[in-house]
């Protein structure tokens, strides 16, 4: 579990975080640099879980040396999946990270948003309704691993 109080915000009890693939942790569904070594370090202290539409049918294979549970989703219906995944793992526990449209109803549903405006872009509903915005997934999972930059970036 991951404890932070953020001042004017509110405490995040965290225990999972939802991420997306394609878009989030990868590029043209490829694992980006620096994502894998810091996965390590947060499945310490957070249940990881991917919640993918697969776009490229190979998600599993570029994250089997990571420590998350993967859910590849049907090519219909995936917002709303993301978000009752969210919902069934208990909102108020998560922390979501994306940055597609099917990725806006988790982002929304978590305790904490956070959307990735990385090479595949950021669709504006994700923006809307996300906590924070990083540029790249290596920073939003920096986030959770250095907790005081989460707390100069949304106290207030």
């Amino acid at each position: 579990m991951i404890i932070i109080d953020i001042p004017g915000f509110r405490t995040l009890n965290l225990e999972h975080l939802v991420l997306d693939f394609n878009g989030t942790l990868a590029v043209d569904g490829r694992l980006l640099d620096g994502v894998e070594s810091r996965l390590a370090p947060l499945a310490n202290e957070l249940d990881l879980h991917v919640v993918t539409g697969n776009t490229y049918g190979d998600a599993r294979n570029h994250l089997r040396n990571c420590p998350v549970e993967i859910l590849c989703l049907p090519a219909t219906g995936q917002a709303l999946a993301k978000g009752d995944y969210v919902r069934r793992l208990g909102p108020d526990r998560v922390a979501a990270m994306g940055n597609g449209r099917n990725d806006a109803f988790m982002l929304e549903q978590a305790a904490l948003g956070i959307a990735v405006l990385g090479s595949e872009g950021l669709a504006t509903d994700a923006l809307e309704v996300a906590d924070v915005v990083v540029r790249h997934a290596v920073d939003g999972l920096g986030l959770l691993l250095r907790p005081k930059r989460l707390i100069a970036t949304l106290r207030c």
